[in-house]
C-alpha cells in the first residue's frame, strides 16, 4: 500500500497535468490531489529555474575571479582596457563580492524550496496512502 503511494506521488506531477488537460478525467482526482500536483510542480521549477541562475552567478564568479588574479599579476603601470588598473580592479572586487552573497542568498532559497518539494511530496503521499484506491487510479492515469 506504502509502495502504490510513493509510485503515485513520483508520478503525480505528469498525472496532474494529465488530469488537468483532460476534460472527461479531470474529476476523477479529487481537486486536493491535483492542487498539491500543481503546486509540487510549481515548486519543482522555481528549483529548476534558481540552479539554472546559481550556475550562471558561478560563471560570472568565476570570471570575474580570474579577471582579477590576471590583473594583480600586471605591474601598475600596465594599459589595461580600462584606466585606471585600480578602478578595474575594484569593478572586478565587486563583481567577484555580488557572486558571491547573490550566490549565497540563492543557496537558502533552493534549500527552502528543498523543503517545500518535500513537504509537498510527503502531503500527497499521506493523502494517497489513506486512500490506495486514489493510488491505484493515478497509476492507471496515462499521459497523453
Amino acid at each position: 500500500m506504502a509502495d502504490e503511494a510513493n509510485r503515485a506521488v513520483s508520478e503525480l506531477p505528469s498525472c496532474a497535468r494529465a488530469a488537468g488537460s483532460r476534460r472527461g478525467e479531470q474529476g476523477s482526482v479529487p481537486l486536493i490531489i491535483r492542487g498539491k500536483g500543481n503546486q509540487l510542480e510549481i515548486v519543482f521549477v522555481c528549483k529548476l529555474q534558481l540552479q539554472t541562475q546559481m550556475r550562471s552567478k558561478e560563471g560570472e564568479k568565476k570570471r570575474a575571479y580570474l579577471t582579477l588574479e590576471e590583473l594583480r599579476q600586471l605591474p601598475d603601470n600596465t594599459n589595461t582596457y580600462k584606466t585606471p588598473k585600480s578602478l578595474l580592479l575594484n569593478e572586478q572586487e565587486q563583481k567577484l563580492n555580488d557572486s558571491e552573497s547573490a550566490i549565497a542568498s540563492m543557496q537558502t532559497s533552493k534549500e527552502y524550496l528543498e523543503k517545500q518539494l518535500a513537504e509537498v511530496e510527503n502531503n500527497i503521499r499521506e493523502l494517497l496512502q489513506q486512500d490506495p484506491g486514489l493510488a491505484r487510479q493515478i497509476l492507471s492515469m496515462t499521459v497523453q
